[in-house]
Formats: structure tokens, sequence, C-alpha cells
């Protein structure tokens, strides 16, 4: 743990910064007591979604492969 007095955190803080997401912890000082702490930011990790959670709750119709196909046929060969 760093601890820099409020002048050396303005004049170099992109330093701090590097170091902080580098890991460090950086305490910032006021006449010597410490007021404030830099650290890196944790990443929010976003758990895998579960398959199967909609099971039984939808369901599509036998010629869902076919669904439209007249009407699409007929839009391609409007060109011709």
């Amino acid at each position: 743990m760093q601890i820099v007095n409020i002048h050396e955190a303005k004049t170099q803080f992109s330093r701090f910064v590097d170091q902080a997401e580098a890991g460090e912890e950086i305490v910032i000082a006021r006449a010597g007591k410490p007021v404030a702490r830099l650290v890196a930011l944790s990443t929010a990790t976003i758990p895998p979604r579960k398959l199967g959670l909609g099971k039984k709750q939808f369901t599509f119709p036998d010629n869902f492969d076919s669904l439209g196909a007249a009407e699409i046929a007929s839009m391609f060969e409007q060109g011709k």
C-alpha cells in the first residue's frame, strides 16, 4: 500500500491510476492523514445462463420451417 499526498496524486494521477489498475492500493492523504483510497474496480462477472428455463412454456406449429414460404417465394419472383 502506497501513501501519497493530494498534491502528488494530482500531478501524477495517470501513473497512480495505472498502478491501481494493476492491483496496487494507493492511499491519498491530506496533511499526512489518509482521506481516500484509490483501487481498481472489480469487473462484474455475469453468470452463464441456464439452458432449458423456458422448456414447455412455448409451442411452435408443426409447419414452422415452411411458414410463409409461398409469400417469400413470390417476393423473390416479383422481379422476373
